[in-house]
């Protein structure tokens, strides 16, 4: 890099439009692997093809789960350089990790009751809030009696606190300084207020009654709808799947199915 070339050419926090590109570069990198294998049994679809393979639940959002008996999914493709993922299979990914390719926009490919936990960190405000009704309504359906599913979300509550005179907003900047996300954010209060909704392809965003008022229209029974604290919650082995650089700005909840 040459004496007086910006450290982030063209980028521009303040352009929604172009940043977007700029993100599904990263989701690409982040997307790329050494090595898939389609595994010949096929997607799990029943509680026993899910058993047969270790596995006892489903990570939505995520190219890799840190859980040892979790599925990976996401709506974009992981590749190598010479195969790339499509719907519908199942893949074992650089022989460890095992992902499919889906869209929560539409019906879950499993059968109902298959899976004992659910979880999906800062996916939910990615899709409109139908979307992300219909979403939970198949998350419960997949789910076995008892089942868990947890979610994480930036919380609408403290960007308004911050606004309206918190220190959330400079512990949040410095957090994506410190990812090397782009360079210093604007410190300004309503562009660290309007970023949350109009950057990352945001689409619904949530306080605590908002998510409960999601999880009840798909048919969670509110009296099993519980707020959570980082890495607490009803299955230890779920919360821990919580990652350390989002929870200054995430709320976090479980239902029980």
């Amino acid at each position: 890099m040459t004496a007086g070339q910006p450290l982030f050419p063209g980028w521009n926090w303040q352009d929604p439009d172009a940043l977007a590109g700029r993100f599904d570069e990263f989701t690409a990198r982040l997307a790329e692997c050494e090595k898939l294998e389609q595994v010949p049994t096929g997607l799990p679809h029943s509680r026993e093809d899910f058993q047969r393979l270790g596995i006892t639940g489903i990570e939505f959002a995520a190219f890799r789960t840190a859980h040892r008996h979790g599925l990976a999914t996401d709506l974009v493709s992981r590749r190598t350089q010479a195969a790339t993922t499509q719907p519908g299979p199942l893949y074992r990914v650089d022989g460890e990790d095992y992902f499919t390719e889906l869209d929560i926009a539409g019906p879950l490919p499993f059968d109902g009751g298959c899976v004992e936990w659910v979880y999906a960190e800062h996916l939910i405000e990615h899709v409109p809030l139908p979307v992300a009704v219909g979403w939970l309504a198949e998350v419960k359906r997949i789910l076995v009696p008892g089942g868990l599913v947890r979610l994480t979300t930036p919380d609408l509550r403290r960007y308004v606190e911050g606004y309206l005179g918190g220190s959330f907003y400079a512990s949040h900047a410095r957090r994506l300084r410190m990812m090397k996300v782009g360079p210093p954010m604007p410190d300004r209060a309503a562009f660290m207020l309007n970023q949350v909704f109009y950057l990352y392809g945001h689409r619904w965003i949530y306080d605590h009654v908002e998510l409960r008022h999601a999880l009840a229209e798909a048919g969670f029974d509110p009296a099993a709808i519980e707020p959570r604290e980082f890495r607490s919650g009803g299955r230890p082995d779920v919360a821990e799947l919580d990652t350390a650089f989002r929870n200054d700005e995430s709320i976090y909840v479980e239902a029980t199915a």
